[in-house]
């Protein structure tokens, strides 16, 4: 399947978004409701209509997000969580209408994001439009991914199906620069401009454009630099930039920036998702958090993969500004 190039980037502006948590790892049906100067939280508990069902949390990430500019209202879905079966069942009890996603897109090409897609495509391909498109960071969305294991050969983490996607219809769009959609922009490659590295994660099979020497890349994997991660990002008029690291491999400070270079907005109003900081060592958090707060962010949404400890940190040094989540959440921006 070719992917598509894309048209030249001008960041958009919307007057209002909102951010609904389809998928991540915890759901707490009695969470308590909370509120926010600058934000509206909705938390979701028992659904009218369907007591004798549930959310359901898995390890992974799925967001679904609504923004309005002029009256009109843009839809899309970001990430799709580690399987089929809770990506659907979760979007069926928010009564999240497919029919009226704008597009899908793709944070980067890891199983606890890429997962339910497939499932969901086939599940929803007759409601979706016809012309539906995945916006992913480049091509390298499609490798296959290794799971280093300390004790045994590395295991297949699989890599997502192109041939099914094309077989449905779903156009694959290149977004290694930044490219403008209908109320969101991504950012493309995410500089490596900060103290920031990829921690330890997922293997590769080498290529030339890895950048090892010929004796590192024979015959052995290597480790993953995700060159296709990208974030999703709005600019909320009268507030400011808000940014959504899915999983922040490679760094989400890095993100940040990258976010404010592309769209020529310095003012961060939100940052939210996975910052995959659950396994960073003490010194390292401590640096990360420093960062941020100089930064000086409006709200911090940490999701997924930030980690226990990190969240701990943001708690005791910016507590007005961080909000808590659950699975089925909804946070609406430009209030």
């Amino acid at each position: 399947m070719a992917l598509q190039t894309v048209a030249p980037f001008s960041a958009p502006v919307v007057d209002r978004l909102s951010v609904r948590v389809v998928v991540d790892s915890v759901y707490d049906q009695f969470m308590a409701k909370a509120t926010h100067p600058l934000v509206q939280i909705e938390h979701v508990g028992r659904i009218p209509g369907r007591e004798t069902s549930c959310l359901a949390g898995e390890w992974g990430l799925s967001l679904h997000l609504e923004s309005e500019s002029g009256g009109e209202k843009h839809r899309y879905l970001l990430d799709f969580g580690y399987t089929p079966e809770i990506l659907i069942r979760n979007f069926d009890l928010l009564g999240i209408a497919a029919e009226r996603l704008d597009g899908l897109v793709l944070s980067h090409g890891h199983r606890d994001h890429f997962g339910g897609l497939v499932g969901f495509v086939d599940r929803y391909r007759d409601r979706l439009r016809g012309d539906i498109k995945l916006f992913a960071g480049g091509a390298e969305n499609f490798r296959e991914k290794w799971l280093a294991r300390a004790d045994a050969e590395p295991v297949s983490w699989g890599a997502l199906d192109r041939a099914a996607l094309a077989a449905a219809g779903v156009a694959a769009v290149c977004c290694d620069e930044a490219h403008a959609l209908d109320g969101p922009f991504t950012t493309g490659r995410i500089a490596r401009q900060s103290f920031e590295q990829v921690l330890p994660n997922t293997l590769v099979e080498p290529t030339p454009a890895d950048h090892f020497t010929e004796a590192e890349r024979r015959g052995r994997l290597v480790p993953d630099r995700h060159p296709d991660e990208h974030a999703t990002c709005y600019v909320v008029k009268g507030r400011g930039l808000v940014v959504v690291s899915s999983c922040s491999h490679c760094g989400v400070i890095n993100a940040i920036r990258t976010a404010m270079a592309v769209s020529g907005v310095d003012r961060l109003h939100a940052v939210l998702g996975g910052f995959h900081l659950g396994t960073a060592p003490p010194d390292y958090l401590d640096h990360t958090l420093s960062e941020l707060v100089a930064l000086a962010p409006d709200l911090v949404i940490p999701m997924h993969c930030t980690g226990r400890n990190f969240i701990a940190r943001l708690r005791e040094a910016m507590p007005e500004r961080l909000i808590d989540w659950n699975t089925g959440s909804r946070f609406t921006f430009g209030v």
